[in-house]
């Protein structure tokens, strides 16, 4: 096989200076499949405009990739600039977005520009934007919308000028339902929106991408590139990539480092066991992956209507609104208000419900037994 996507693909790499081995970002993006050539395109008209773009998609799609072709089309003169707000501290995060003077708190020694000036003129990337906290999201809605920071220990304005694009891995209206993300953020943000599908839905950028990957670590290791074998890429191709691209690099970087500078097998590819089952030779097991909860609780619904149909006793409404409840307390540590927030309920509305299946009771320490009485352990 080839070490290059084909000539009419453009691929997107990330600077060499930028390819951290431990990153889950993916390093390389090509648009063979024709899923990928009509997000290409879309790309493509959207650039040009300074409109703020909001990137969604899975970890590891190449949402930062995607983010830097918008920049090189834009034809902006200043910088790209990269800003993961799930990695920078609340404390220190607004200092990090609009910069500081000298003696505005503790430590700040001299003055600082933040991630806003340092983009001006060109690209502010803000990756994991559903992390940033509410508070931050105020003044990050003020900024965009007046179009100017101030430091925090200052009253001067600064005029910027930037084009924000952001990315999330998590579906920002379920944020703003469980009040986790400000709605008028997400309208300003959300003017126009691109989606990277995941890799099982893009197959024919499965090949090139492994050849490209093939040969950068074999350069790297300064090892003989080999081949990958029919068998091999016939797995790639049917294995449904729960880690997307990043997941991809390193099966390759594996297989090259035990394949004994021979031709690429099957054995040499290790596969994630809690995904390798996932096919796309079994329909109904690559469905279930790429659907979302909610599509598979439909899907399974004619069977329970079929179960609720020839039973006798408690009803199907009460049985699915039990386990939804008694399931989301579980999952929030036995917290009432976080179990609310989980199901958008007031904390009253939560408490009817768990006094209504027995579940005031439990606390993180213990649940009740069949007497009625808590027991630790």
């Amino acid at each position: 096989m080839g070490q290059n996507p084909p000539a009419h693909s453009p691929l997107l790499a990330l600077p060499q200076g930028e390819t951290q081995p431990l990153s889950i970002r993916a390093k390389a993006l090509v648009f063979v499949d024709p899923a990928s050539r009509a997000l290409l395109n879309y790309v493509e008209r959207l650039a040009p405009s300074e409109a703020p773009i909001l990137i969604t998609g899975e970890t590891g799609t190449g949402k930062e990739l995607v983010a830097r072709h918008f920049h090189l089309l834009s034809r902006r003169k200043g910088p790209f600039v990269a800003v993961n707000c799930g990695a920078i501290s609340e404390q220190l995060a607004e200092s990090e977005l609009f910069g500081h003077e000298a003696g505005a708190f503790t430590g700040a020694t001299g003055r600082r520009e933040g991630w806003f000036e340092a983009a001006h003129g060109g690209t502010l990337f803000l990756d994991e934007i559903g992390d940033l906290p509410l508070n931050l999201q105020v003044k990050l809605l003020r900024v965009l919308q007046e179009r100017e920071v101030v430091r925090i220990g200052s009253r001067k304005p600064i005029p910027i000028d930037v084009r924000l694009v952001a990315a999330t891995n998590v579906d920002l209206d379920d944020a703003v339902t469980a009040g986790h993300f400000r709605l008028d953020l997400l309208y300003r943000l959300n003017i126009a929106q691109v989606t990277l599908p995941p890799l099982r839905e893009r197959v024919g950028d499965i090949l090139p991408l492994a050849q490209y990957f093939l040969a950068q670590h074999s350069q790297r290791l300064n090892l003989p590139e080999p081949a990958i074998s029919d068998a091999a890429a016939t797995a790639l191709k049917h294995y449904a990539w729960p880690g997307n691209i990043r997941e991809l690099e390193n099966v390759i970087h594996f297989a090259v480092l035990v394949s004994g500078h021979a031709q690429i097998e099957p054995e040499h590819l290790k596969f994630s066991s809690a995904a390798a089952s996932f096919s796309r030779n079994t329909p109904t097991r690559t469905a279930t992956l790429a659907e979302t909860p909610l599509e598979i609780i439909r899907s399974q619904s004619p069977r329970l209507f079929d179960q609720a149909a020839g039973a006798d006793g408690e009803g199907l409404f009460s049985q699915l609104e039990g386990l939804l409840v008694r399931e989301a307390f579980e999952h929030s540590g036995y917290n009432q208000l976080r179990a609310a927030t989980l199901l958008g309920l007031t904390r009253n509305e939560i408490r009817t419900l768990l006094a209504r299946y027995d579940l005031l009771g439990q606390t993180a320490r213990g649940r009740k037994d069949e007497n009625g009485q808590v027991a630790n352990g």
